[in-house]
């Protein structure tokens, strides 16, 4: 999970609690067991598949003679390696384990996973190879590097495919863990984010309790856009709850005042059997963003700076540069003919200019191709008094102040081709949150200011998850969970599941 939790999961392999022993009940210790034995297993299967690359390198290097011909008289029979191949697998399974491989959370990444299994074998084998050297071990020491290649390519395999066959277990609704939030704070809402996220880290969200009614529902922004986790009652009713639905975890964030019903809601955790995490409060920081460090022995709590810098900075604006001038060159005869029909259609000019607010809230001119009639800015209060929107995010389904070319334009997006030198001229990306207008702004509330924080956009969340179709919190929550979880991957999600959206024109007007 993400590191808001900084949590330790002793317990489960959930990784999301902070669990006690105390007052184990028979279940409990049976499911102690449950989580101890998948581990055996896992290493012994790990000891099994080391064994039999070893036993298959012997067959590559004798059998195959891969790597040169071997005469008769200097073939050696298995029984020579076995002393060999039980070191291996000892030293293996032992290195493997002290570096955590089998105690490693579910949302552990597959390359992570990977990069410790190849060290570990690589470590097994280096000290395989100089145990046979000082012990002057004649036969071909080719097999060495052919088992520790099969070694980690089966192991890594393996790891491969139970991912896949636990993903399709998930995905049908098998083996997941359901959970209940307790609380509706930041920490909570990052929690419920991240598991919305992540279908396949085999948690299933059942709802949130909070201590008392919402006034509205809570919505969250998400890569596949708001959603809006179900509210199952207040704290007085958590264990009414609990025992009317099949709870596997309950995972407590409550704010700092409220230590009393955090007791409380672990004691009823407890006797109803049901594992539960805690949340550090640590002022509802974002643990991604804690850096901490040690003085003196005394341990030091600060923030790291935003994502969006140094290097991670110069990877966004390397692509963005990469991508508009593609795009550009790629598209200029495409832009020259559109020139030309708006030049056809109605008269004024071909580019539209419109002041937006960037970065940090400074001011930039944005350009598009021309989608209305010429002055169309002007009309825009009358229009809105009419119509009775507000001044954020004011956009109509039947604007009639759209040209017929306009029409086209802004149902395929094409009209937005201009933005890309806007990218060149580094005042907005490829992905980023959309690019508001003064009046928008000057209507903001304080927390919707977070989403200035980094560059506007071509496309984002937003573009992706309803364009026109979303309301302007809806955006705004899309645009800040953009703010806080940007990486090189989620932009290229974006920029891959922009494409259909705009052959389709969902949700353009």
């Amino acid at each position: 999970m993400d590191n808001d939790t900084a949590a330790t999961h002793g317990e489960r392999e959930s990784g999301l609690a902070v669990r006690t022993s105390e007052g184990a009940t028979p279940r409990r210790r049976r499911s102690r067991r449950r989580t101890w034995f998948p581990r055996v297993g896992q290493a012994a299967l790990d000891g099994a598949l080391l064994a039999l690359a070893f036993w298959l390198a012997y067959q590559v290097r004798y059998g195959w003679e891969l790597g040169g011909d071997i005469p008769a008289s200097f073939v050696q029979p298995f029984s020579a390696f076995l002393g060999r191949t039980a070191l291996f697998v000892g030293l293996a399974l032992v290195i493997l384990t002290l570096r955590g491989l089998y105690r490693l959370p579910r949302w552990t990444s597959f390359l992570d996973e990977a990069s410790i299994i190849a060290s570990g074998v690589t470590t097994a084998m280096a000290l395989v190879i100089l145990y046979s050297f000082l012990s002057r071990f004649s036969p071909s020491r080719l097999i060495f590097i052919y088992a520790w290649i099969l070694a980690i390519g089966l192991l890594v395999t393996q790891r491969l495919v139970g991912r896949w066959i636990r993903a399709w277990l998930w995905a049908h609704e098998r083996g997941v863990d359901r959970v209940v939030v307790i609380g509706s704070g930041p920490a909570a809402r990052r929690i419920m984010q991240y598991l919305y996220n992540h279908p396949r880290l085999g948690y299933r969200v059942l709802g949130y309790i909070d201590l008392e009614p919402p006034l509205e529902p809570l919505a969250l922004g998400t890569e596949r856009g708001v959603v809006q986790p179900p509210y199952l009652g207040t704290l007085d009713e958590a264990v009414d709850r609990f025992r009317s639905t099949q709870v596997d975890e309950v995972i407590v964030a409550l704010p700092p005042a409220h230590h009393d019903r955090v007791l409380e809601v672990v004691e009823q955790c407890r006797e109803l059997d049901i594992a539960f995490s805690l949340v550090p409060d640590l002022f509802e920081l974002a643990l991604d963003r804690v850096q901490i460090s040690e003085v003196a022995g005394l341990p030091l709590i600060g923030i790291k700076e935003s994502r969006l810098q140094g290097w991670n900075w110069w990877i966004k604006r390397s692509m963005d540069i990469a991508i508009a001038t593609t795009v550009l060159v790629l598209a200029a005869p495409l832009m020259l003919l559109i020139a030309l029909a708006i030049k056809l259609d109605s008269p004024g000019p071909v580019f539209f200019r419109q002041t937006r607010i960037g970065k940090g809230g400074k001011p930039f001119t944005l350009y598009k191709f021309r989608s209305m009639v010429d002055g169309a800015d002007r009309q825009q209060e009358a229009l809105r008094r009419a119509t009775g929107r507000s001044a954020l995010l004011f956009k109509l389904r039947d604007d009639p102040r759209v040209t017929r070319v306009g029409r086209f334009l802004r149902r395929t997006s094409l009209d937005e081709l201009p933005q890309f030198f806007n990218v060149l001229k580094g005042e907005m990306s490829v992905v980023g949150p959309r690019p508001p207008v003064p009046e928008e702004v000057a209507e903001y509330q304080d927390w919707h200011l977070q989403r200035l924080l980094v560059t506007p956009g071509l496309t984002g969340l937003w573009q992706v998850n309803g364009r026109s179709d979303l309301t302007f919190d809806e955006m705004v929550r899309l645009d800040l969970y953009y703010v806080e979880n940007w990486s090189p991957w989620l932009d290229l999600k974006v920029i891959l599941r922009t494409v259909p959206v705009v052959l389709t024109g969902r949700g353009a007007y």
